[in-house]
């Protein structure tokens, strides 16, 4: 790596090191390159619009995309096959890849924290956060996996409950036909709902959040302490030296920019799917795709205020205002529903997943292929094409805090809170199947939330929150993914003209629109497994560079 030797910048927070991007705060170790952002931007002002963006990744990117957009719209019989098939391809060829990709990223990010490389400041040795550690957790929350606890917080616990309970069945050829976790729990209760929320949490605990901290680690380090612009080709400067700023970079930053597109377009598709099934379940509105397109794109043009609006007035404040709602539905789930259960059941199936969690990330050897490949695989795709994204994102807001305190935080505190709200939902929604109401295990997926909220009091109250959480996750997922694509494409300026991220933003809906018509959920899973592939071999390229970029930076008390 070359590099200067630490450079003490101490003299300003004001200073900028490239175009909105603080210079480092105290020793840092810069690298040395005579690269600056933006230099290789396409600059303009067309229709009295101004534009600051990257010709290559700008331009390569927006055409596969809309190419992309405008031929799934055109051909959406012939596309819904080639989703399935390109879907079931993947998870049953790849499984033992994502798993062991997922595995090696909570593994490093762990060690990391009991290194003296731990010690090491985001933003120089003597940065300050940027932002409280309320606006700091809201951010992480919100932007990391909003909708998808909405989506599935009732709905997997229980279904992973009913297949665990059913045991395993096996065909004619000898290969497990059912979908229950690991060896199942056929016919006790007690062990399919301890399976089930373990299998559960292990979805939505240390490993997607592992797969954040590496991502969003990489970025801060390189950018923020060694002076690089705030995209993903910055991250192989210990790989690839200057070689980053020509086409291995550009090819990089493009993939970085198809996975964060589709991940989105994935979780706006569920979202939208909800919001949907939660309009016609409280107000009689037609559950179908034409509710479901009005839906994505009144709310895209409700994101995009957001988007203009920026990071500190647009995106701060609807993660807080969905933090605070999220918030007081989960408590009045835990005060109205099976308070004990939910109570003495955090701490149990905390213990159950902790069990479990050699088995579940074991890559090799599985028997229960339908739920490693159909329900892990696509999960771990799921979040590394998120990666980016949500990477990114946490970088911009984490400036300030050190190595050890960063990884703790992004990994622990949201972890904690997604077993807090699969216990308190999925736990209510079981204990209402045992109480002999089926409802809700018959519904479908994106209805079984609200016929949950169904069983408990005020439901048009609580349901018309889940709607309007959803809707804000929504929103906070596309705007922040907006200002994240949106730097990428300008050559990581992280203050680029908002028409770009306008831009963005409408077509985030577009794709979530062009693939709900081409094929439903199953189109989602396959982009974003699809995508997330050779992300991965992007993201376990980073575990090498990350060690290297902290290495060379000088450590606090």
């Amino acid at each position: 790596m070359a590099e200067n030797s630490p450079h003490d910048n101490a003299s300003s927070r004001n200073g900028e090191s490239n175009e909105g991007i603080p210079a480092p705060e105290g020793p840092a170790n810069l690298i040395d390159t005579d690269y600056v952002i933006g230099q290789d931007n396409i600059s303009a002002n067309k229709f009295g619009l101004d534009f600051d963006l990257h010709g290559k990744v700008f331009t390569f990117s927006s055409l596969v995309i809309l190419f992309f957009v405008i031929i799934t719209l055109a051909l959406q019989d012939q596309m819904d096959p080639l989703f399935t098939g390109l879907r079931d391809w993947m998870t049953g060829n790849l499984t033992w890849f994502f798993l062991l990709a997922a595995n090696i990223f909570v593994i490093l990010a762990v060690v990391l924290i009991f290194t003296p490389l731990g010690k090491v400041r985001l933003g120089g040795a003597h940065a300050r956060p940027d932002f409280s550690y309320a606006g700091w957790f809201a951010m992480l929350f919100a932007a990391g996996m909003g909708i998808g606890l909405m989506f599935y917080g009732v709905s997997e616990p229980l279904t992973h409950f009913g297949t665990a309970l059913g045991g395993t069945e096996m065909g004619e050829n000898g290969i497990r036909t059912d979908w229950a976790p690991l060896s199942a729990a056929s016919g006790n209760e007690e062990s399919a709902i301890s399976l089930a929320m373990a299998a559960t949490i292990f979805h939505w605990g240390l490993h997607p959040w592992g797969i954040y901290a590496v991502v969003a680690l990489s970025l801060a380090l390189f950018s923020f302490n060694k002076g690089l612009p705030l995209t993903m080709r910055s991250i192989f400067y210990p790989i690839l030296g200057e070689r980053i700023w020509g086409w291995p970079g550009h090819i990089i930053d493009i993939l970085a920019v198809f996975a964060t597109l589709f991940g989105l377009a994935t979780s706006l598709g569920f979202g939208a799917s909800q919001a949907t099934a939660g309009l016609g379940f409280l107000f009689g509105i037609p559950n179908n795709e034409v509710t479901m397109v009005v839906l994505i794109i009144g709310i895209t043009l409700v994101a995009l205020m957001s988007v203009v609006a920026g990071v500190d007035k647009g995106v701060q404040r609807l993660s807080q205002l969905n933090m605070i709602l999220a918030f007081l539905l989960l408590l009045f789930v835990i005060i109205v529903g099976p308070t004990l259960m939910i109570a003495t059941g955090f701490f149990e199936y905390l213990g159950s997943y902790l069990m479990h969690l050699p088995a579940l990330s074991n890559p090799f050897g599985r028997e229960d292929a339908n739920f490693s490949q159909g329900w892990t695989a696509f999960y771990w795709a799921w979040w590394i094409s998120w990666s980016p994204f949500v990477g990114m994102f946490i970088a911009r807001v984490s400036r300030g805090r050190t190595v050890r305190e960063f990884l703790i935080a992004v990994l622990l505190v949201p972890s904690l809170v997604s077993v807090l709200w699969m216990t308190a939902f999925g736990g209510t929604a079981i204990e209402q199947y045992l109480s002999g109401f089926e409802g809700v295990s018959n519904a479908a997926l994106e209805l079984q939330l609200f016929e949950m909220l169904g069983q408990l009091p005020w439901t048009a109250i609580t349901s018309f929150v889940g709607i309007v959480l959803v809707m804000v996750f929504f929103i906070t997922s596309s705007d922040s993914g907006s200002l994240v694509i949106d730097a990428i494409t300008a050559g990581g300026k992280v203050d680029a003209p908002k028409p770009q991220r306008i831009f963005w933003a409408l077509i985030e809906g577009a794709i979530a629109i062009a693939l709900l018509l081409g094929g439903g959920l199953t189109a989602l899973q396959a982009a974003v497994i699809s995508t997330g592939l050779p992300f991965t071999l992007v993201l376990l390229a980073a575990c090498f560079a990350i060690v290297q970029g902290l290495r060379s930076e000088p450590r606090g008390a």
